[in-house]
């Protein structure tokens, strides 16, 4: 049997007459970037994600520039995040000149661990960078409440995170900014790259607007020296028609993860691996499904290849470690529950058309490995 990480085939063929059909309108309209579709998306958004305002964008990366441009993040400035994270997380800060403060995660949920902020901020610090890694809010009130007290803004990273919620509150309508990305492996991903942006204020929503059109409010008349970084026309009408299935691909992405819970517990495998937990007042969305597996991870790993399944480690080398960064002088050992994490998770297959047969054939593999290694 074989059991990909993630399979889209079924998923798009499934909507393959209404994608067609809206691909389409685009093409009867001519709106190719930007465009009708894209503002119909962006409002669908903002209702989807509770905010006042959604703002399209070229990719997720393009969504953190432009969030951290918006809160006039430069030369001199610090902010502070996470180092278990992907690389675009940290790269935006560094492209504006800006640098990062790692701050380490906790160790059962991946997030930055609101604990260890207070004692980074300085006098230079901007910003808060938290991210919702793996389809799971950071703690935003202890996070926000550090951030008011010491008069700094916050920007979302929920790149991963589009429908999760913290104590009922979306992912993305919690602080100056959120971030996200259609690629196409998230939740709601597009055929293509894209991203987008979510804001309560009004003064940062026309920001950001003329932010990724090159900095102008006006066409030709430049308040900002911005980026070219807009949605086009075709992903716009392509998550369109995603959008209204977004809700149930995510229950089906939970009920996967509880089957994959059980599943584990009934075969005794709560020793040699770690499950996934969600924290409390927290809906974990399961962008990924990541185990720990403290013993033995890069063999359970090939042992999966060799039985026809899809894995991923998310991420091998944590952002304080890469070699691009080593001029801000941190060293193995600075961060260990991330370093920890890098050597010891493990993504496992979590997409919505997966199979219960598929997952029973995850678990018994993995079974079948730490029987070997114990026989």
């Amino acid at each position: 049997m074989q059991v990909p990480l993630l399979d889209l085939k079924e998923q798009n063929a499934a909507l393959r007459p209404q994608i067609e059909a809206a691909l389409g309108r685009v093409l009867d309209t001519n709106g190719f970037i930007l465009g009708g579709e894209v503002a119909a998306l962006e409002d669908e958004i903002a209702q989807f994600c509770n905010v006042d305002h959604a703002i399209g964008c070229a990719s997720g990366t393009d969504a953190i520039l432009l969030a951290l441009m918006a809160l006039d993040i430069g030369p001199g400035d610090e902010v502070i995040t996470t180092p278990y994270s992907f690389f675009a997380t940290v790269s935006s800060i560094t492209r504006l000149g800006a640098t990062p403060v790692f701050v380490d995660i906790e160790p059962d949920h991946y997030n930055i661990d609101p604990t260890k902020i207070e004692a980074k901020i300085t006098s230079r610090t901007k910003a808060i960078e938290p991210v919702h890694l793996y389809g799971q809010c950071a703690e935003m009130d202890a996070i926000n409440e550090i951030a008011s007290r010491h008069s700094i803004g916050v920007v979302e990273d929920a790149a991963q995170a589009i429908g999760a919620l913290d104590n009922g509150r979306q992912a993305g309508s919690m602080s100056a900014a959120g971030c996200f990305s259609f690629y196409p492996s998230k939740n709601l991903g597009g055929m293509g790259d894209g991203g987008f942006l979510t804001t309560n204020d009004d003064v940062t929503a026309k920001k950001l607007r003329a932010l990724r059109v090159h900095g102008a409010e006006e066409r030709y008349f430049h308040k900002y020296v911005g980026l070219n970084s807009r949605l086009d026309g075709f992903q716009g009408a392509v998550l369109r028609v995603k959008l209204p299935h977004l809700n149930s691909w995510t229950e089906k992405r939970r009920t996967n993860a509880e089957r994959y819970n059980d599943s584990f517990s009934n075969a005794g495998l709560l020793e040699e691996i770690e499950i996934p937990t969600e924290r409390h007042g927290a809906h974990h969305i399961y962008n990924q499904y990541v185990i720990r597996v403290p013993a033995h991870r890069d063999e359970l790993r090939a042992f999966l290849t060799d039985c026809g399944i899809g894995t991923d480690i998310y991420y091998p080398v944590p952002l304080h470690l890469q070699q691009c960064f080593a001029y801000l002088g941190y060293k193995k050992g600075d961060m260990p529950v991330s370093e920890r994490a890098a050597d010891e998770t493990l993504a496992l297959p979590i997409f919505p058309e997966l199979q219960d047969s598929q997952i029973d054939h995850v678990v018994s593999s993995i079974a079948k490995f730490f029987d070997k290694r114990g026989s």
